[in-house]
């Protein structure tokens, strides 16, 4: 993927990962679209940033994702980059008497079906360019699962899979598929603490080091930081390393 000169679609552009991704593709000469429901935030991002532009979009809203990919094929007809990165991430009690199943509802929703209905609504307007590129924005907790959040490690695992199909369905197209598989990064993802968190990834390096490789490696098919690197390679140490793994992430019982 090159680094400039695209257009480029950025779902949950209004913040976090997604905003920083907006400014750092924006920076290198590319025409940058974020989207979202909120449109003050993503108003924000465009007053910080004059020339990206905004669309709202309600990722959980199968035929509201239908009418977008039509706005965007009408508006942005040279579209050839989309970053599927919108998600939600929150905790659910598996133990209560009655599980509250609505957490999981909705990152179902948001983190695994939106992708998959925009890739869809995207892909006829994607193949009509000379080069175009569909991200991914997967998870470290995709290979080994944060016990307190099992929907989103579950949508993230899924999202590795569905990565890895599409990409060997679209081989030798003119469409190519990327991951982008974050650690623990500085985001307000699950509350404010996250963002301050000093075990978490800042956010500016993990930028950094995400064009970095995007950069040097302009034919990889998963973006891993080194951080991710223990989450992306652990099942290499066999089930007794996996296992033990999994106990010092969750803590043991």
């Amino acid at each position: 993927m090159n680094t400039s000169g695209n257009t480029i679609l950025i779902t949950g552009g209004g913040s976090g990962i997604g905003r920083a991704l907006a400014e750092a593709f924006h920076r290198r000469g590319n025409q940058v679209i974020i989207a979202g429901r909120r449109q003050e935030a993503l108003d924000d991002v465009a007053g910080a940033n004059p020339g990206i532009v905004t669309a709202v979009l309600d990722v959980t809203n199968a035929a509201d994702i239908d009418r977008f990919s039509q706005h965007i094929a009408r508006a942005h007809p040279v579209l050839n980059v989309v970053i599927h990165n919108a998600g939600i991430m929150r905790p659910e009690d598996w133990t209560a008497h009655a599980v509250d199943t609505a957490t999981a509802h909705a990152t179902i929703a948001t983190n695994l079906l939106a992708p998959i209905l925009l890739t869809a609504g995207l892909l006829p307007l994607l193949r009509q360019q000379a080069q175009s590129t569909i991200v991914t924005v997967s998870s470290g907790l995709a290979f080994v699962p944060l016990a307190a959040t099992p929907t989103y490690s579950a949508t993230k695992a899924a999202m590795h899979s569905f990565s890895e199909s599409l990409r060997h369905q679209l081989k030798g197209s003119n469409v190519d598929v990327i991951e982008i598989a974050p650690p623990y990064v500085q985001t307000e993802l699950m509350g404010a603490h996250q963002a301050g968190d000093p075990h978490a990834m800042p956010l500016a390096a993990f930028i950094d080091e995400v064009l970095q490789i995007l950069e040097t490696q302009p034919d990889a098919e998963e973006v891993l930081v080194q951080r991710v690197h223990p989450l992306r390679f652990v099942a290499e140490q066999g089930e007794a390393g996996y296992k033990e793994f999994f106990g010092t992430l969750n803590g043991k019982r």
